[in-house]
């Protein structure tokens, strides 16, 4: 960990600069922006734009001016097809970079500040709460109830819940529970982070640092070319030989210096006819067609040759959570005890928070909407009282005021909202069938339950009480 002599107040502005000076900003790799010249420079050399270049100097060499304009005009359009490609894509890569940047709130000269989160330093002390993109890796001083979601580094699409230094228990494990990292999300609760590592050191810059320090290998495609361009450029050279030599043979009446020009002319006529001029045209044409029909699909291409590198893929091994799934949840299946499935739709959406950002309580809401109920329905009401979700309990609610009612929404694990209801024999039988059933399917269960209260002062201090 950084030697960072920092409290829970946090840092002072000069120190800030100071760190700041020292450590650098919190950004990952910065990209070395292209000048229009290098990128026109690096597509003309492809060597199917030399061969397409070649081919115009001698089309000007045999006096053949409108032959070799042609030429450079398809040189142009390729590389003007290639540039605004290109330029397109960077483009809204920025504007989605610049819609992104994120702000966050430390502890600095005593008093919370909003800072742009790229002038984090080691030993600023930043507060987290649901919704916050966590910007750099750091010690949990403080939590409440405080679940991350850290599926972009592990994997996992389970929330994990953070303890605080003092709390936390020592461990093996690589992904701490003391500790939250760049790059995950904060699905529930608050913290007081101390931040220890930025940019590049972050668990999240080293994956960046890993794919940026990957060698530039040639696509298929630009190793298929390259092949082309030198078994064609090798046949013409060998056509160019023999009917140059032919030529030279069958004119001995003429002078020395007409048979040497008539021959080499002759061979660089016949030579001309192995080189694919339309080829490079045709590739570029397709291969935009493709960029093109991927962005109908909201993926973007940034080099015209990974197109046809991604139709050649035989094997992709890859992640599961995110790539072969989704990283969602849905709602599967609902079971209500009485029958009654909309009462008890109705109740799961009352249970969420208004503006969530759990994936399971999204997964609820969602579910809600498919049935009908959109979250101005839901949420019509005067919320009056809310019971936070713990750890420990592993259960929340609500208490909403709707339609002159007062009702109590709770959800969370089966065996904690099962303490709540009063059920008989019977009924405890059948929920626990159920139960049992629909975790054999691997399904995660979640029960849900509603009361009714008679006035406000009836609203109990805890859903335990």
């Amino acid at each position: 960990m950084t030697e960072i002599n920092s409290t829970a107040a946090g840092l002072s502005s000069a120190e800030a600069i100071r760190l700041q000076q020292q450590y650098g900003r919190n950004e990952l790799i910065p990209q070395k922006k292209e000048g229009f010249i290098n990128k026109v420079f690096h597509i003309i050399c492809e060597p199917m734009f030399l061969l397409l270049i070649a081919a115009a100097v001698i089309y000007f060499i045999l006096g053949e001016p409108r032959d070799g304009a042609i030429m450079l005009i398809f040189v142009l359009g390729i590389i003007s097809i290639d540039v605004i490609q290109e330029w397109k894509t960077d483009k809204t890569l920025k504007a989605l970079k610049d819609l992104s940047a994120p702000q966050i709130t430390v502890i600095r000269d005593g008093r919370e500040t909003t800072i742009a989160s790229t002038e984090l330093v080691p030993g600023d002390v930043m507060l987290i709460h649901e919704g916050i993109k966590i910007p750099a890796d750091g010690l949990v001083l403080k939590c409440s109830d405080l679940c991350v979601d850290e599926s972009t580094l592990t994997g996992e699409a389970e929330c994990v819940w953070k303890l605080s230094r003092e709390n936390a228990e020592p461990s093996a494990d690589y992904w701490r529970k003391d500790y939250c990292y760049a790059g995950t999300l904060v699905t529930q609760g608050s913290g007081l982070i101390l931040v220890d590592k930025i940019g590049a050191q972050t668990e999240y810059g080293k994956i960046g640092t890993s794919v940026a320090a990957a060698p530039a290998e040639p696509t298929p495609l630009q190793k298929q070319t390259g092949k082309l361009v030198k078994t064609c450029a090798g046949i013409a050279g060998i056509l160019f030989a023999l009917v140059g030599l032919v030529t030279y043979l069958n004119i001995p009446d003429h002078k020395l210096g007409d048979r040497l020009i008539e021959s080499i002319l002759s061979g660089i006529t016949l030579a001309m006819a192995m080189i694919p001029e339309e080829f490079p045209v045709i590739l570029t044409v397709f291969l935009s067609m493709g960029a093109w029909r991927l962005a109908k699909k909201k993926s973007l291409v940034r080099k015209l040759p990974s197109v046809e590198t991604l139709g050649s893929i035989s094997v992709l091994c890859v992640d599961k959570t995110g790539t072969i799934t989704m990283n969602q949840m849905t709602v599967q299946e609902t079971w209500a005890l009485d029958g009654d499935e909309h009462s008890l739709i109705e109740t799961m959406g009352l249970g969420c928070e208004t503006d969530a950002y759990d994936p399971m309580e999204k997964a609820m809401l969602e579910h809600c909407e498919r049935h009908g109920l959109s979250k101005e329905q839901l949420f019509d009401g005067k919320l009056v009282y809310e019971y936070a979700f713990t750890n420990e309990l592993k259960m929340m609610g609500h208490v909403w005021d709707r339609n002159d009612r007062l009702v109590i929404a709770a959800k969370g694990s089966p065996e904690r909202i099962l303490t709540l209801c009063d059920l008989s024999d019977t009924d405890s039988e059948n929920v626990s069938q159920k139960l049992e059933e629909l975790s054999k399917e691997g399904l995660r269960v979640i029960a849900v339950a509603a009361a009714e209260l008679a006035s406000e002062d009836s609203i109990p201090s805890n859903l335990t009480a």
